[in-house]
């Protein structure tokens, strides 16, 4: 509980502007890790330099990111919340376990930059993360999907 409170003090700044720091996500996380810019189809034909200024990919970022404060706001609540978004990660998207870890890293970094997220709140917040991968994990097994 006291790992989400950490995080949450810092989500203002990010809750601010969803759209940029969405944008810088996504945006980082196609960068540093290439392939997962193949996971969203409608982003695959973007050049790497033309990300940052694409509309669509600020508006999934924002969209990701606004999840992540649903899901920070319960406080670990967060099954009603968690389960239709693995349910569409696994049979619609096809969307491996690894690739919420790679993200994670990234918000991690971004919050770092963006809203002065510190060594407790990176950690805080990688625990919150790893918490909810896990959640995301259970729901995977009991889909029977292995992502």
């Amino acid at each position: 509980m006291a790992d989400f409170d950490v995080v949450l003090k810092h989500w203002g700044a990010v809750e601010a502007d969803y759209t940029s720091h969405g944008n810088l996500v996504l945006t980082r996380l196609f960068t540093e890790h290439p392939d997962t810019q193949n996971l969203f189809p409608k982003f695959v034909g973007i050049a790497q330099g033309d990300l940052a200024g694409n509309a669509a990919v600020s508006a999934h970022g924002a969209t990701v990111l606004k999840k992540l404060g649903e899901l920070l706001k319960a406080k670990g609540d967060h099954a009603a919340i968690l389960k239709p978004l693995a349910n569409s990660h696994a049979n619609k998207h096809k969307i491996a376990i690894n690739n919420f870890k790679l993200i994670s890293e990234v918000i991690v970094k971004v919050m770092e930059e963006k809203a002065g997220l510190d060594a407790a709140g990176q950690q805080a917040l990688r625990n919150v993360m790893a918490a909810v991968i896990a959640d995301i994990e259970a729901n995977y097994k009991e889909l029977g999907f292995s992502g």
